[in-house]
């Protein structure tokens, strides 16, 4: 199983939105993430930036940064996009974070 780790920015204000938004996930949106090999998805958020910090436990190789094509995730990312930094495609602004240490 694989990691990915991944950051993005929350507009100022938005933790409770963001949350409640999260703590509603759609049942497709959850079902097409667990389809694409996402079996742990954990989202952290800096208070002092609004820095949101995400990671992955990912099997196979399938990339659910990739799923950009499917209808329900761009209808999320049109949802979420009042409340976050985006692209013009309304997906979010999201870097890659490498990974430096790893104790096991």
């Amino acid at each position: 199983m694989k990691t990915l780790a991944f950051k993005m920015k929350l507009k100022p204000g938005m933790k409770k939105e963001y949350a409640d938004r999260h703590d509603k996930i759609w049942p497709e949106l959850k079902d097409l993430l667990q389809q694409y090999g996402v079996k742990e998805y954990f989202i952290y958020l800096d208070e002092e930036t609004d820095i949101l910090f995400a990671f992955q436990k990912v099997e196979g190789d399938k990339n659910s940064q990739e799923l950009g094509h499917y209808e329900i995730v761009k209808k999320w990312w049109e949802y979420m996009a009042d409340i976050m930094e985006t692209n013009e495609d309304l997906s979010p602004q999201s870097l890659p974070l490498e990974e430096v240490f790893q104790m096991v």
